[in-house]
């Protein structure tokens, strides 16, 4: 769905449960409240494979305030120093964002959800806590500043990025870093996720949108989306719904490079995704299984076999 601002991921879970009837709701990817954007959220058995969209890549466009650092790194928090930007050239952004592209070490922001000896950081710094974050591996596969505006009087500069990251990046630590880098400070002023993984803005729904129609994406096109695919004959479907191995083979079709080690969705001759599966040797085992049907499709082979 596509988040509005304001709204925390745990408000659009309990308006989703509403509108579904249902308890069982989860979400893939915290958004924060300041953030819009793609938020992948799955309804009773379909939260059973948000588990495999949280690790995947995630794109967004942002706008990064330079001249202005904030307590949170984005316009949320205070400020807390402020330094002129005017002699930042666009040469100077392009190096800096550039400098920041691959696989580099990111220290989250003080305030992120992160826990420490047991308790949030955000928490820890509204205590009055000076918190500071290890550094930790993440991987920047595009980051582009697309224009350069100046703000309060020239002093500042809001420059737009679109930025392609591995799951776990925190944007705001990139507006953080490329304004101390220019030696000038930043923060981050909008952000909008345009994708996860295989999910895109174009697929989602407003709120208002959802609640006069409440149109989902059924189960088996989000995993076919998400997993390499297979395709089982009859017989294997029951084996593998009454949670039994078959043999081997790895599944087709796999999307994304980052869905590599993810297990195979298994679908049923009419399409119904039956499980997930994972090669273990010469065969294959199922890692969950969803159809709820064992009785039916044994009565249906059953019937065959007679005829």
């Amino acid at each position: 769905m596509d988040k509005p601002q304001g709204w925390t991921s745990h408000d659009v879970v309990g308006r989703m449960r509403r509108l579904a009837g249902t308890r069982k709701v989860g979400h893939a990817g915290t958004l924060d409240p300041m953030a819009t954007g793609v938020l992948v959220v799955g309804i009773n058995k379909a939260t059973r494979l948000l588990t495999y969209i949280v690790g995947t890549s995630k794109t967004y466009t942002a706008t990064i305030r330079l001249g202005e650092s904030t307590i949170t790194d984005d316009a949320e928090g205070d400020v807390t120093s402020t330094h002129s930007a005017a002699a930042v050239t666009e040469d100077a952004v392009r190096a800096g964002v550039a400098a920041l592209t691959g696989e580099i070490q990111q220290v989250p922001s003080s305030v992120s959800a992160i826990k420490v000896n047991g308790e949030r950081a955000y928490a820890r710094v509204r205590s009055g806590e000076e918190v500071t974050l290890a550094a930790r591996p993440v991987t920047i596969h595009r980051f582009e500043a697309h224009g350069l505006r100046p703000v309060r009087g020239g002093e500042a500069l809001d420059v737009d990025v679109t930025v392609e990251c591995s799951s776990g990046t925190y944007i705001r630590a990139l507006a953080r870093d490329l304004g101390s880098a220019l030696g000038v400070g930043g923060h981050l002023t909008a952000l909008r996720r345009t994708r996860v993984g295989p999910y895109s803005l174009d697929q989602a729904h407003t709120l208002e949108q959802l609640a006069e129609k409440l149109d989902v994406l059924e189960m088996s096109q989000a995993a076919r989306a998400l997993m390499p695919n297979r395709e089982l004959s009859d017989e294997e479907t029951t084996e593998i719904s009454f949670g039994r191995r078959i043999s081997a083979g790895r599944g087709a079709g796999t999307p994304d490079a980052a869905t590599a080690d993810k297990p195979a969705a298994a679908f049923a001759p009419d399409g119904t995704l039956v499980a997930l599966l994972a090669d273990s040797g010469s065969s294959a085992k199922p890692v969950l299984v969803f159809a709820p049907d064992n009785e039916k499709r044994t009565a249906t082979l059953e019937q065959q076999a007679d005829q």
